[in-house]
């Protein structure tokens, strides 16, 4: 993604939503180890922001800026967020692109081609 966000940042704004934790220690899919940050599901949003930065230093996202959903999770459950997904929303509003669910769907080609079409550039030529 960052790569995404240097070719693209002039003309697109990339953000990222933390969404609730998929790899929490206490969590469905338990995971934290080598270069994995070990956290627990945060309880209250102060938590939830510390692990999301926490998570964003681990992942280097600090190019995008980084939104935090409620504890709720109003935005993952309206997009269907969880584990990760990705979204293109266009000049109107209206998504142009929706990903699969990850991290099999995590298909940042097809991300970078719905945004090469919505900014009217040529498709990227890719080897295969």
């Amino acid at each position: 993604m960052k790569q995404l966000h240097a070719e693209y940042g002039k003309d697109a704004e990339f953000l990222v939503v933390y969404i609730e934790e998929a790899h929490a220690l206490d969590g469905v899919m338990p995971k934290g180890s080598g270069d994995d940050p070990i956290v627990e599901e945060p309880i209250t949003i102060d938590e939830r922001k510390a692990v999301a930065e926490t998570c964003s230093g681990a992942l280097d996202m600090s190019p995008m800026r980084m939104l935090i959903d409620d504890m709720q999770d109003t935005t993952s459950r309206a997009y269907a967020a969880f584990p990760d997904r990705l979204y293109l929303v266009g000049k109107d509003g209206k998504l142009v692109y929706t990903g699969g669910k990850g991290p099999r769907g995590f298909k940042p080609d097809e991300l970078e081609d719905a945004l090469r079409s919505e900014l009217k550039l040529a498709p990227k030529e890719r080897k295969r």
